[in-house]
């Protein structure tokens, strides 16, 4: 089989940039805004539709809205004129999706949504169109030319769609105050779900795993306790349990390099490392990998409070809950 050469990859990149930046460069702000307004206002249902890969985008826009706060519904075209229309009152907004704005399956609904006195916003890439003029509102996407080699496959006019649609949904999502509890509520499976609400205390040891000596404490006294409670560490502490440090089996390694046999009559206040890479028990988990894989990446870390070691989190831990 033949392979593509990187000129013509090259090529197609150089492409597809010069079509976007013209659509960022042409498209009308102000017809941005005033549709933004339109979905502001709609009391009911934005109900998003189009036909072909037109319609694949507004789905796809769709889900973005519903999954960011904002009362969405995709319906396929050939479903409204088959008893889906029933269910759009005055209160909704229908968006329609078409490049050509002449798609029949869309101009056959429009006498339908004027008797249902719905709002309607034509997202159109031809301005001569008849659902240019039909729509309330007016979103023109400007696009210079299909990245296809014919100019007709949909590809550069989805890709303004969809850029249009993310627009969209982002400026609703502002608007209303959007918060990161809400999208975590709305996504409460899988790694988006597990990031937004899964905290170090979830996650942490505590109690009786916690792998905890004093300063004073020789090595060959307590590395039983680092082998048996398996966090990899030893965490030092005083007699109010503040952290003083932390002993690794990366610390145990470089202390026989460097001192031998000697090393297991040394205290671990001679071993440790101090001022350690901590993490709070309310952290979110994914924010403890980020402090976990900052200047020095660390596989374990204590959960302090108030000064005091409440916990120990493995990195290990927190992939297997499928963070990374």
């Amino acid at each position: 089989m033949p392979s593509i050469k990187a000129e013509t990859i090259q090529e197609l990149v150089d492409q597809q940039r010069q079509f976007i930046n013209y659509f960022f460069d042409h498209l009308s702000l102000n017809q941005v805004e005033q549709a933004l307004q339109v979905c502001l206002k709609c009391q009911g249902l934005l109900i998003l539709t189009g036909v072909g890969k037109s319609g694949i985008i507004a789905e796809k826009v769709a889900m973005t809205m519903i999954s960011t706060g904002t009362r969405a519904l995709y319906l396929p075209a050939a479903n409204f004129l088959h008893g889906d229309i029933g269910g759009i009152t005055k209160d909704d907004v229908v968006i329609m999706f078409s490049k050509s704005g002449q798609t029949q399956e869309l101009l056959a609904l429009l006498p339908h949504m004027r008797r249902k006195k719905c709002k309607l916003i034509s997202v159109i890439s031809n301005l001569h169109s008849p659902l240019a003029a039909q729509g309330d509102c007016l979103v023109y996407l400007p696009v210079e030319k299909e990245l296809c080699a014919f100019d007709l496959a949909p590809t550069t006019s989805t890709a303004a769609q969809l850029l249009f649609g993310d627009l969209l949904s982002i400026g609703l999502m502002k608007e209303k105050g959007f918060s990161l509890e809400e999208y975590a509520h709305n996504h409460p499976a899988g790694s988006i779900g597990k990031q937004l609400t899964l905290h170090v205390h979830d996650l942490m040891k505590t109690g009786l795993s916690l792998p905890l000596c004093l300063p004073d404490n020789r090595l060959v006294d307590v590395i039983v306790e680092l082998s048996n409670k398996r966090c990899g560490c030893l965490l030092v502490v005083n007699e109010a349990q503040e952290l003083l440090g932390i002993f690794t089996d990366g610390d145990l390694r470089r202390a026989l390099q460097s001192r031998g046999g000697a090393a297991m009559d040394s205290s671990l206040g001679e071993l440790m490392t101090l001022n350690p890479i901590t993490v709070s028990p309310e952290d979110l988990a994914y924010e403890a990998i980020r402090k976990m894989q900052g200047t020095h990446y660390v596989m374990v870390a204590p959960v302090v409070k108030n000064k005091k070691v409440v916990g120990v989190i493995r990195m290990h831990d927190i992939i297997h809950e499928g963070l990374k």
